[in-house]
């Protein structure tokens, strides 16, 4: 933990003195007016230097809070994040305003990496944008030290918990970074924290003090619905003819995104499909024709949606149920961010409970089947016994699994629980660029005169792009290729493999592959250990937030918002109104009334005749006894009926 006086006197950059300037800023960059909810809270706290954890929801501004102090200071602001579209969203809409920022994430080539990381030491930059998988790599913590760096941005802050959902390992290391830059604080921000994760945040960000900026999560313009079905395509479209707008449709698998994508289109709804196994390219595209409107539909796996701003979002459908309560709200807070009114909509059926369950035996597979899988990795690498530490290797998870006769769910799950564990690090699907390099020398060039116009202005534009070609390979970007010399990008790729068969270059096409990432050296079977931190006590608050998940989709008495509202330690008195349970108890208090008021008119008509006993007109009546003694109770406190010697008479 650093000391806090040593911390305070070290920090450089204080935000400028006199009132209204947070406001100038906001006024000068961002049109607005006035800040919302706990914006301005926030940004004075982290502008005092004080180590800042700002809770709210999505779509409650989250960026304005970093901004608008790090323009307001010198310096750069280093802003984690492990969300790619969102560091590319906020760089463009930054430069769009006239405000220098960078980004630096998968994809890119060490010489762009190092270009980027120069710029931020000399280019007087204001916002870098990094994923956490890049904060361990020593070019960027040599490079950091000449920075100079005003604030840290820690967002989507509950993936440093251990105890949240959406625990990511490389997070941790962002206590490092703090130890390299001594009297900077951090600021942290997430839309989902339980209030031991809060406290789990702060503590593994090094806080130097507790210090909570809570916005209240309830959405008054998003009304929570479940729908009771054993036919959700059915549904699906009732839903979606009935109810105009733009919408979002969540589903477990990438398979089922295509299939409902096609489904929506033989029903005349323009519809794409969305996932992370898709290239950058296609991603983009995809997500553009639905942001400008041309597709009204995004059917997607939860790979989708974060960092996406689109406020007038009026329906959000989850096909298959979410395993938190916490995915869940962040996913469904996508709708209505517009202010206006919106639903979030779950379609459940019986069977999902059993789904549901069986994704704990999958998340965490028994002890000893982790422990085949990682001796089976030894065999797929060919790995001795004390070798493998700080070995990387690509991981082709189906040709693994077809060796070992093995399901890809388990593994991949064995394969975080190893991670977290401490013997590897198992990476997403790293994208990795083209690599080119020429195998003939320079001045053989003149050989390819003669295969044709296309080939040779492919080469001519090559060779202008990208240097180095000739002694290493160098990353290509097919794209650009295809923009610069007029070929499709089908075309590039096909007159580079033909080089390549003709042993003219070496061509790496671009692919998504995982790795695997050795953190110590290869042990025997009987000697891996699998602590209850990382396995019995994470599997036990998984089953507790799958168990919130179902008790949220099959209550029919509570207040949807105010349980989701609960879950996160927000207390709140008042019921919505608008989600389908309020809706369903309005109803019924309203039957209820009708039938009140009928049976007191038909009291009132049996007593006009003759007096009688209340027995006696339960009898004529057929009522129910209780209904009947509240309705007689109401008249005869109003005075419409009175009581004489045990007999119910009208009073006259």
């Amino acid at each position: 933990m650093m000391n806090q006086n040593d911390s305070q006197s070290n920090f450089k950059a204080p935000l400028p003195t006199g009132e209204g300037w947070g406001e100038r800023l906001l006024k000068q960059y961002w049109g607005y007016d006035n800040f919302r909810g706990i914006q301005e809270d926030i940004i004075t706290s982290i502008g005092e230097g004080k180590d800042t954890l700002g809770l709210m929801p999505t779509g409650g501004g989250k960026s304005i809070t970093f901004q608008v102090p790090a323009l307001a200071q010198e310096g750069l602001c280093l802003v984690i994040t492990p969300l790619i579209a969102l560091m590319k969203d906020q760089v463009q809409n930054l430069k769009k305003r006239g405000i220098k920022a960078l980004a630096i994430y998968s994809g890119m080539s060490r010489q762009e990496i190092v270009t980027t990381l120069e710029n931020c030491i000399f280019g007087n930059f204001k916002f870098l944008y990094i994923s956490p998988e890049r904060l361990s790599t020593e070019i960027f913590r040599t490079k950091l030290q000449k920075m100079k760096i005003s604030m840290i941005t820690v967002d989507e802050s509950h993936c440093i918990s251990q105890w949240g959902y959406d625990f990511r390992p490389s997070y941790l290391k962002i206590a490092e970074i703090r130890e390299l830059l001594p009297g900077v604080p951090v600021l942290a921000l997430t839309a989902t924290a339980t209030p031991e994760v809060v406290k789990d945040i702060q503590s593994r960000l090094h806080f130097r003090k507790e210090n909570v900026f809570r916005m209240s999560f309830e959405r008054k313009n998003l009304a929570y619905i479940v729908r009771n079905t054993e036919n959700k395509t059915e549904e699906l479209l009732h839903i979606l003819h009935r109810m105009p707008g733009s919408a979002i449709i969540y589903v477990r698998n990438r398979r089922r995104t295509k299939e409902i994508a096609e489904l929506l289109h033989n029903e005349d709804i323009t519809a794409d499909f969305y996932h992370a196994g898709l290239d950058d390219a296609t991603k983009d595209i995809r997500q553009q024709r639905w942001q400008t409107g041309e597709s009204r539909v995004i059917v997607a796996t939860n790979a989708f949606g974060m960092g996406i701003d689109k406020p007038d979002v009026r329906i959000v459908i989850h096909m298959d149920l979410p395993d938190s309560i916490e995915a869940y709200f962040q996913e469904a807070g996508r709708a209505g961010r517009d202010g206006q009114k919106a639903y979030a909509v779950i379609l459940y059926a019986k069977s999902d409970k059993t789904t549901l369950h069986k994704r704990i035996p999958d998340t965490f597979p028994e002890k000893e089947y982790i422990k085949e899988v990682y001796e089976h990795l030894q065999y797929y690498y060919q790995m001795a016994m004390g070798d493998g530490q700080d070995c990387v290797r690509e991981f082709n998870i189906e040709d693994f699994c077809r060796k070992f006769k093995y399901f890809p769910v388990p593994v991949d799950s064995a394969l975080k629980i190893l991670t977290q564990a401490g013997y590897l690090e198992y990476t997403d699907e790293q994208d990795n660029a083209s690599r080119l390099l020429f195998t003939i020398r320079r001045d053989e060039l003149y050989k390819l005169r003669e295969m044709g116009e296309d080939m040779d202005k492919l080469i001519q534009n090559v060779l202008r792009s990208y240097t180095g070609l000739f002694t290493d390979y160098a990353f290509i970007n097919e794209d650009s290729i295809a923009v610069r010399t007029g070929l499709t990008r089908r075309q590039i790729y096909e007159q580079l493999i033909h080089l390549a068969k003709l042993h003219i270059v070496s061509y790496i096409p671009r692919k998504k592959t995982p790795y695997i990432i050795y953190t110590r050296e290869r042990v025997e079977m009987r000697h891996l250990q699998i602590p209850p931190s990382v396995y019995e006590e994470r599997k036990e608050r998984y089953e507790k937030r799958i168990n919130a998940m179902l008790d949220y989709v099959t209550n029919e008495t509570v207040c949807r918002s105010r349980m989701l509202l609960r879950y996160f330690g927000e207390k709140n008195e008042h019921n919505c109104g608008i989600c389908d349970t309020c809706i369903k108890l309005k109803n019924k208090s309203t039957a209820k009334n009708v039938s009140t008021a009928e049976l007191a008119t038909k009291v009132l008509h049996a007593l006009a005749g003759k007096a009688m006993t209340p027995a006696t007109l339960a009898e004529q009546l057929s009522a129910d006894k209780e209904a009947l003694a509240e309705v007689l109770h109401e008249l005869l406190d109003e005075g419409q009926v009175i009581a004489v010697n045990g007999m119910l008479q009208i009073r006259k």
